[in-house]
């Protein structure tokens, strides 16, 4: 009770001091905003001699102070009044600032130095020159290199200051164009020239793509593959032939490493707004001291969607005390929702995250500019966003090393897959890497068509996609087949000592709902066969879906994903069907995302990179440019079977059987599982995929619970649909299915 007592006074003494405290920030920058105006018109106004004493008085200061750079004050102060009025397009920064002073300062130094020496502090009181500004960064210099190397010098901090208010890079600058750019590019496309004129009297030679001075980006070179020799001598035409058998893609031409320049990503423009964060805190505490809780208040990170107070509860109370009274601490904040994550990992300190008054951008140019992805360990990197401290973060694909997307519609799911494509290509070349594009929605990969990196056009149809599935998995058995017998273990160490390369798989599937609709069996079968091996061969997997169900994110599907990216969803059930917890109902939307993979203890709050369409287009056309897709129509086409295990029903031993099981039955009249199994002494799966199979073919009647089959033939009848013929059909796809 004495307990309670004292809170309730100190939240008495908190309301008393809240009605003491200064002006919000908003209404403080809005009075530091007129004050810049004022101060500038005042001294422009000074120098026409139009403000009285008091403009008298402020331009002998400026004079004295600046000198002739007196007459560029004003207008910087202008130019820091604007910046400062739109907060969330300009973010201002302290070195900003610190670049305006070294401007000022090298610029009145330049001014300085066109005053004799002997005249430098005279010419002050003049008003001449660059004012002591001007003298103090000038005369030191002027008595130990003299005027050609202090001009020098001073020429050079102007371009330094210029970097620091821009917070820009030279590289950025010669990339931009301009009339600076475009000489400094001359030599630099020349060079270019006369390597690819080299590279192309060299040609038949194996050659590999070596580090290159001329990298618009900074990522990592990967080579691309040797080109086997044609001509070999009769004598070593095996060897050569048992060498072709390791190309992944017979005949394709060698290519050279694409380098994107960043500069076809758009920029940040935006800065996130969290409101009075003082405010807040106090709020927080408030509240939480009402109901008896004594906490001590941590760190505040300002995240580009929410803003995370952090607090230490006091000994002896209980996380969940402070879990439940999330309500009401979103009715003190007059926000909603907030969410509380207690504890934080790795801390022993509880978060609450409220979201912002306003919302920033997160840009994929700034993902890729981090210092996150400039160090990553992999080219298969993906770019995910910022965390609530403004943390860039990455993932690395090839150690997922398959990814689940899931979340409402509108929530961010195909951004979030367009961030992935584009960051991977960034790093790879189309030898490094091959993408199999699968849009059952038909609106949002079509614009990758014509890309260089895609092993097909872009998969709209869902028999194509069934067929490309397929297709993959047989592919996976391939270069299980190849690494063995190689002596490998995995892809890396097979494309680091054989000659041969082979490019890793991205397959992409944007609304697996729509699949599992049509085709469940098939599509779950390769989906869960790639995830659970396709790691070591170099195939990787992003599913997306917008219905985050059991019947479509099934339990084999989510055991064998254990990355999963989970966006705004409707009810909890539908959050803990994704990531097994509950939170992303609680999610804003627009990029808000929870973040699990099997590093990660729990979710990880992040706001998802953002890519236009534009910006894709630009990508997709400079790549267009590179090079043209050698696409593989086989791929899109009809596949016996799912790969190499599943061929149970292609020997010929396998046939007979299925025609003993056909004339038995035939012969009692009956069909069931155990019956098959008592006269055929088979397994229980094999004698239900062939009731499976004669009931497709039209010769048994489907199942009726404890019931046996009904028989359609008499002995010695044949099935019309079968056309006389006990062989397999193969123009049926489904039963292709059933055989595996």
């Amino acid at each position: 009770m004495n307990r309670e007592k004292t809170a309730r006074q100190i939240a008495k003494e908190k309301i008393s001091k809240d009605e003491q405290t200064l002006l919000n920030p908003e209404t403080r920058r809005g009075i530091i905003i007129v004050l810049l105006f004022l101060v500038a018109i005042l001294s422009i106004l000074s120098f026409f001699d139009l403000a009285g004493s008091v403009g008298e008085f402020l331009k002998n200061i400026l004079l004295v102070v600046f000198g002739w750079g007196a007459y560029l004050f004003p207008i910087i102060l202008i130019a820091i009044g604007y910046l400062l009025i739109f907060p969330e397009k300009y973010s201002i920064k302290l070195s900003n600032y610190l670049g305006i002073f070294l401007l000022y300062l090298s610029f009145s130094g330049i001014l300085h130095l066109f005053i004799s020496q002997d005249k430098a502090v005279s010419a002050i009181g003049e008003g001449r020159g660059g004012g002591y500004f001007g003298l103090v960064v000038s005369l030191p210099l002027l008595k130990i290199m003299g005027i050609w190397a202090t001009a020098v010098v001073l020429i050079a901090l102007l371009f330094i200051s210029l970097l620091i208010v821009f917070s820009t890079s030279l590289n950025r600058i010669i990339e931009s164009g301009g009339v600076v750019g475009s000489i400094l590019k001359k030599p630099k496309e020349f060079l270019l020239k006369l390597k690819e004129a080299l590279s192309r009297s060299h040609k038949e030679e194996p050659t590999t793509v070596e580090e290159s001075d001329r990298q618009l980006f900074n990522a990592k070179e990967v080579s691309t593959s040797p080109v086997l020799k044609e001509s070999v001598s009769e004598s070593s035409r095996s060897t050569a032939k048992k060498e072709e058998q390791l190309t992944i893609f017979p005949g394709k031409k060698k290519r050279t490493k694409i380098d994107i320049p960043l500069d076809l990503l758009e920029g940040s423009s935006t800065t996130p707004t969290s409101g009075d964060i003082k405010m807040n805190r106090e709020k927080i505490e408030r509240t939480l001291a009402n109901f008896g809780i004594e906490v001590e208040m941590g760190e505040t990170n300002v995240g580009p969607t929410v803003t995370q107070y952090t607090l230490k509860p006091a000994e002896g109370v209980k996380l969940s005390q402070i879990v439940t009274l999330q309500n009401d601490i979103a009715l003190a904040l007059a926000a909603h929702p907030i969410r509380i994550e207690a504890p934080i990992p790795g801390k022993s300190l509880v978060g609450i995250e409220v979201p912002n008054q306003k919302v920033a951008i997160v840009k994929l140019k700034e993902i890729l500019e981090s210092d996150s992805f400039k160090e990553r360990k992999s080219d298969l990197t993906i770019a995910l966003g910022k965390d609530v401290g403004g943390k860039a973060w990455t993932a690395d694909l090839d150690a997922m090393p398959h990814l689940l997307i899931a979340g409402a519609t509108g929530s961010g799911k195909s951004v979030c897959i367009n961030t992935i494509i584009v960051s991977l290509l960034y790093q790879n070349s189309p030898d490094n890497l091959k993408f199999i594009l699968i849009d059952p929605k038909r609106v949002e990969f079509t614009v990758y068509n014509g890309v260089p990196h895609l092993l097909t056009p872009v998969i709209t149809e869902v028999d194509k996609t069934i067929n490309a599935l397929k297709w993959i998995v047989g592919e996976m058995d391939r270069r299980f087949r190849l690494l063995s017998e190689g002596g490998k273990r995995d892809i890396r160490s097979f494309n680091g000592e054989l000659k041969e390369r082979l490019p890793y798989i991205v397959v992409v599937i944007d609304e697996l709902a729509d699949l599992m609709s049509i085709a469940t069996v098939q599509v779950e079968t390769a989906i869960i066969r790639l995830a659970q091996m396709a790691r070591a061969v170099g195939i990787h997997l992003v599913v997306a879906t917008q219905r985050p169900s059991v019947d479509v994110i099934t339990g084999l599907i989510k055991a064998n994903i254990t990355s999963r990216v989970a966006f705004t969803v409707a009810s909890s059930i539908d959050s803990r069907t994704i990531l097994d917890f509950s939170g992303s109902e609680k999610l804003l939307g627009r990029g808000d995302m929870l973040y699990v993979s099997a590093e990660l203890s729990k979710p990880k709050r992040l706001q998802g990179a953002y890519v236009t369409e534009k910006e894709i287009e630009r990508i997709v056309n400079f790549l267009k440019e590179k090079g043209k897709p050698e696409y593989q129509e086989e791929i899109i086409t009809k596949q016996s079977s799912l790969g190499e295990a599943g061929n149970e029903f292609e020997a010929e031993e396998d046939e007979t059987l299925l025609t003993e099981a056909k004339d038995v039955i035939l012969k009692a009249q009956k069909a069931s599982a155990s019956f098959l199994q008592r006269r055929l002494r088979i397994g229980y799966a094999r004698a239900a995929r062939i009731l499976d199979i004669l009931e497709k073919r039209g010769i048994i009647g489907p199942g009726e619970g404890a019931k046996p089959r009904e028989v359609y033939l008499q002995e010695g009848e044949e099935s019309e649909n079968n056309d006389g013929k006990d062989s397999y059909p193969e123009e049926d796809s489904n039963e292709d299915e059933l055989l595996n």
